[in-house]
C-alpha cells in the first residue's frame, strides 16, 4: 500500500558552486558512499545533486522535511545492474520501520537539474 510520495529538483550548477566552494564543509551533508560515487564521475556533481533530490524527497514523502533526520542517514547508493537505492541508517531508518515502509527511488538529470521521487511503500 502506498503510504507516501515526494518529489524534489535540484540545480546542477548550484550544487557544484556549493562544492567548489566549501568543499568538505559542503559533503558533509552526504554519505561516505556518494561522496565517492561523485568524485569517481566526471560529473560529480550531478550524482550530489540527484543524492540531494533523493534526500529532500524522502523527507517530503515522510512528512519531516530534512528537519526529521540527518541527510547522511540517507545514501543514495547503485545497485549491481547501476539501479539507486536508498541505504538508510539512525533516525530515518527507525521512522520506516516503525511505519513497516519500505523506500523506492528515482532518478533523472536534464537540462541542468537532477529529480528524484520517492515513494514510500508499507511492507
Amino acid at each position: 500500500m502506498l503510504v507516501g510520495v515526494g518529489v524534489d529538483l535540484v540545480a546542477v550548477e548550484r550544487v557544484a558552486r556549493l562544492w567548489k566552494r566549501y568543499g568538505k564543509r559542503f559533503l558533509r551533508f552526504f554519505a561516505e558512499e556518494e561522496v565517492a560515487y561523485a568524485r569517481s564521475r566526471a560529473r560529480g556533481a550531478e550524482a550530489l545533486a540527484g543524492a540531494w533530490a533523493a534526500k529532500e524527497a524522502l523527507g517530503k514523502a515522510l512528512g519531516t522535511g530534512l528537519s526529521g533526520f540527518s541527510p547522511r542517514e540517507v545514501a543514495l547508493v547503485r545497485r549491481e545492474n547501476g539501479a539507486p537505492e536508498l541505504r538508510l541508517s539512525g533516525r530515518v531508518a527507525r521512522i520506516l520501520e516503525e511505519r513497516k515502509a519500505r523506500a523506492w527511488v528515482s532518478l533523472t538529470h536534464e537540462a541542468g537539474v537532477a529529480a528524484a521521487v520517492v515513494i514510500l511503500e508499507r511492507s
